[in-house]
């Protein structure tokens, strides 16, 4: 991890997590509006408002997908790169773990992965890369103006690291995973430190509050 990066990512925890210790969220006088109070392990300056979005992708089949496309059901997003030597592996083993212990109690989540490096991630090495991960983890990709807006809309830091034409560059990237849910749009993000087991209790948390609230 280069100096850049470890500063970058502790500013962006400094900003996700503003505010932790108060006790409303989202600046609401009234915790009962907000359905998901007993699920929140985090605080987003601004609110959640602030993370999310529309996007336009590619997928691992190579077919133009949008965010409406892809979050169908409640979604685990992360964004990281197929050749990262070891976070993003790593990350994206958890989340599927995660994925694994909420489909043994009869809840599916989808576990995606976009990008932060689509010159070198095709559809191809997108989808290579995510069946070996999981076998639903779908893989999004797309022009770097693609990948930008996507990585820009969840607050995503990332920088590439090419000196020339070397093809061996790594990416420094913030390294969230985002659970996004039908409807609501992002509910939450998980640092590094989250284990799967506690990511799938959070997630169920949030799942089975949307659906008492519909």
């Amino acid at each position: 991890m280069t100096r850049l990066y470890a500063l970058a990512s502790v500013a962006l925890i400094g900003i996700l997590l503003a505010g932790v210790g108060l006790a409303l969220w989202l600046g609401r006088s009234d915790p009962s509006e907000d359905i998901f109070a007993q699920c929140r392990t985090s605080v987003v300056a601004g609110g959640s408002a602030e993370i999310g979005g529309p996007f336009t992708l590619v997928s691992e089949t190579g077919e133009t997908v949008t965010d409406a496309d892809v979050i169908t059901q409640p979604t685990l997003l992360y964004f990281g790169y197929t050749f990262c030597p070891d976070v993003c592996p790593l990350d994206t083993v958890r989340n599927a773990e995660a994925v694994a212990i909420l489909e043994e109690r009869g809840m599916m989540v989808q576990p995606v992965m976009i990008t932060v490096d689509p010159e070198r991630d095709t559809p191809e090495v997108m989808d290579d890369f995510t069946a070996n991960i999981h076998p639903r983890m779908l893989g999004l990709t797309g022009t770097p103006e693609q990948t930008d807006a996507a990585a820009r809309a969840y607050r995503v830091y990332y920088r590439i690291n090419r000196d020339g034409d070397d093809p061996y560059y790594l990416v420094d990237h913030s390294a969230f995973a985002y659970l996004v849910l039908p409807d609501y749009g992002f509910v939450e993000f998980f640092n590094r430190d989250v284990t799967p087991a506690e990511m799938a209790d959070i997630t169920a948390c949030y799942v089975e509050a949307a659906a008492a609230a519909n």
